[in-house]
């Protein structure tokens, strides 16, 4: 099981993500939207121990690639960098932030499919995006403690799902598979599982 990891966005998921995934022993490189050097300082104080690069490098360095960016910006994606990448896709549709845009908020089909289309040449599988950040950081527990957590992951290909379940326990969850990509409709703002802070039964209901 690899361990290297990177983050693109460093806003407050990307800056959780980041830490927990430090805090669990894995390799961290983090890409903000411009230069490194802008959020240097900002990841040894948050992360200490994740390294900011260039988007291209943090993803050429790394197995798996988090998507902690506003949903919109996936388009600006390097795609040709993500080619043959596990890309786990941890963003939502908000119009505040990202505009009125038809065709994300297109009911017929997830963000994460859309995401997937768009990066054609990578396996995209939807996580850790239906928990508030806030939540993220406070609510990371080690297997087997009481009260531990759910995250929900959606997916096609049972070898990706693998390696997202062990990152999501590595992460403080109990990790629950609820089906294919198209699944992730569960997890968007407007569903009952969006916002989740519950065990792993409780979450199996929500997604029901």
């Amino acid at each position: 099981m690899s361990r290297r990891l990177a983050v693109l966005g460093f806003g407050k998921l990307g800056t959780v993500i980041s830490q927990l995934a430090t805090k669990a022993g894995y390799e961290v490189f983090v890409a903000g939207s411009g230069e490194p050097e802008k959020i240097a300082l900002s990841v040894s104080v948050l992360a200490p121990g994740a390294i900011a690069l260039p988007a291209r490098d943090a993803i050429a360095r790394a197995d798996m690639v988090i998507l902690a960016l506003p949903l919109s910006k996936h388009r600006n994606l390097p795609a040709d960098a993500l080619a043959e990448k596990l890309v786990i896709d941890a963003m939502n549709y908000w119009w505040e932030v990202d505009g009125h845009d038809e065709q994300l908020s297109n009911p017929s089909t997830s963000s994460s499919e859309l995401v997937q289309e768009f990066l054609s040449e990578s396996r995209v599988v939807k996580a850790l995006s239906h928990m508030g950040y806030h939540h993220l950081l406070d609510e990371a527990k080690a297997p087997g403690s009481p009260d531990r957590k759910a995250i929900a992951i959606a997916g096609d290909d049972p070898t990706d799902l693998d390696k997202v379940v062990q990152l999501v326990d590595d992460l403080g969850f109990d990790p629950l598979i609820i089906g294919r990509l198209a699944s992730g409709r569960k997890l968007e703002p407007g569903q009952p599982a969006f916002g989740a802070n519950v065990d792993k039964e409780n979450l199996k209901q929500l997604v029901a």
